[in-house]
């Protein structure tokens, strides 16, 4: 049970790394991408039906990590604090910004929730590389700090707006497209890019998790008798329904929607 219970727990963070990646990178490069209020729009249509899906990865990973892995959640909790908080403070401000931009009066209002998810898209990102930092410096329960963490946490992030790039290119149309087309290049078929920045950015944390002694720190094999199961059922059902989205929304964006 305690392999079936790290295996999830991997299937979780790895797709929200992979999906999630994708309007976390886009966010991060909005003031580029779109240069004005009806491209900025467009951007932000371009991952707006999967974004609400991709958190739903995040959420599952803190479900496993608590409910298989608690006296390891607690460890960490405690010990990347500030990172944490950082985190889900990034991820607020993200959110507000994405949610409040269609609900208020006047261009000056959208130009600060742009700026939201501009900034929230950057600090759940640099947030993510000091946190991977502390793990792949063999230090889980303290926030890296020094070198490590100031290579670490740009590297990271240039990981998402990469992988946020890949994602423009085959969602975007117009200007914007063609600016993260610039970026991405020509070579290959459209989707390498996208293809090549998921198995760097899933296989990150997969890496980093190599450091954290999950089996030791497993829950009590009655607990994981009743949740593995129940997970091991659900989480197929999460696989299914996140493909038909993507498969649903394939398209490439021509106009401002769905926020």
């Amino acid at each position: 049970m305690e392999t079936l219970a790290v295996v999830l727990l991997a299937c979780c963070v790895t797709g929200w790394f992979v999906l999630a990646g994708t309007d976390i990178g886009s966010g991060m490069l909005l003031p580029w991408l779109g240069r004005g209020d009806a491209e900025r729009r467009l951007v932000l249509a371009s991952f707006a039906p999967f974004f609400l899906g991709n958190e739903v990865w995040l959420v599952a990973t803190a479900g496993v990590l608590v409910g298989c892995f608690p006296a390891l959640e607690g460890e960490l909790l405690s010990g990347q604090a500030p990172v944490l908080v950082a985190l889900l403070a990034g991820w607020i401000v993200r959110d507000a910004g994405l949610w409040s931009r269609g609900r208020g009066p006047g261009p000056r209002w959208r130009a600060t929730c742009d700026a939201a998810v501009t900034v929230g898209s950057w600090a759940v990102a640099l947030s993510w590389g000091l946190l991977l930092a502390a793990l792949l410096t063999g230090r889980p329960y303290e926030p890296a700090a020094g070198p490590v963490a100031v290579v670490a946490a740009p590297a990271v992030a240039a990981l998402f707006a990469a992988h946020g790039l890949g994602f423009a290119s085959l969602r975007l149309t117009g200007a914007p497209y063609q600016r993260a087309r610039r970026l991405v290049g020509r070579a290959g078929r459209p989707w390498h890019p996208l293809a090549l920045t998921a198995v760097l950015l899933g296989g990150l944390p997969l890496w980093a998790g190599t450091a954290l002694p999950l089996a030791e720190r497993a829950a009590a094999p009655g607990t994981l008798a009743l949740l593995v199961p129940a997970l091991a059922v659900v989480t197929p059902l999460l696989v299914a329904v996140q493909a038909w989205v993507w498969y649903a929304f394939r398209g490439r964006v021509t106009g401002p929607s769905y926020l």
